[in-house]
């Protein structure tokens, strides 16, 4: 019986060697992601100390809240027109206050603009809006002013109102809230902020008694609200 010669099978054959070119191809292709992934990751890093760097600089020159509290008040005119006329009750006052303002902050000044001033008594105006100078601060620096609100336009109120104010000047305390509003603005270096709207309320017990005119004993006058 014949026997056939085995066939012999080169495994280089099926297994083709990479070509020159493409063992270049593949160099490039690992070459050029190494490099991509080696930018990306400087710019993340950028990214972060960016971050970072920012966050420090907020810490350091992050501006505080202005700080308001009344020391002083003082009555001029006082008219409360309780007649039982078919008009409305009204009422024309005005007072004086004298209110300090600490900037805390020991990098950052304080530019006011656009600052009004009015008195509520129980929730409800008593004097119209009367418009204030605007007004620079220093840092770590206290100023005082004394706006004069009121005048001798008359403010409608109710007769429950009318009333109750009537009984309070009786027995000679009246609590009054005063409004300032308006928008600040921040320097802190050469960082400035853009404006922002302020509103500040000061709630303050005065001893008034009816006739009585000139300077009030303030009873209580806690530290004013302020929302920025």
């Amino acid at each position: 019986m014949e026997e056939h010669p085995k066939e012999s099978y080169n495994t280089a054959s099926q297994h083709p060697k990479m070509s020159d070119l493409e063992k270049k191809r593949t160099t490039t292709a690992y070459i050029h992601g190494d490099t991509t992934r080696f930018i990306c990751g400087i710019i993340i890093a950028i990214i972060i100390l960016a971050g970072l760097a920012a966050l420090i600089l907020w810490l350091i020159y992050r501006p505080s809240k202005p700080k308001f509290t009344v020391v002083s008040a003082a009555v001029y005119d006082l008219n409360n027109a309780t007649s039982p006329s078919p008009s409305p009750p009204a009422i024309s006052t005005t007072f004086q206050f004298t209110i300090t303002v600490r900037n805390p902050s020991r990098r950052s000044s304080i530019r006011y603009d656009r600052l009004l001033g009015y008195m509520l008594y129980h929730n409800q105006a008593i004097t119209p809006p009367s418009p204030l100078p605007p007004m620079y601060q220093e840092e770590d620096s206290t100023v005082a002013i004394s706006p004069i609100l009121g005048g001798d336009q008359f403010v409608p109120i109710s007769s429950d109102l009318a009333s109750g104010f009537s009984v309070d000047e009786a027995y000679g305390v009246v609590p009054l809230r005063v409004v300032l509003m308006g928008r600040i603005k921040y320097k802190s270096g050469v960082f400035r902020s853009g404006w922002f709207s302020m509103y500040v309320r000061c709630d303050v017990l005065v001893g008034l008694k009816k006739g009585l005119v000139g300077q009030l004993p303030l009873l209580l006058s806690p530290a004013c609200n302020i929302d920025v």
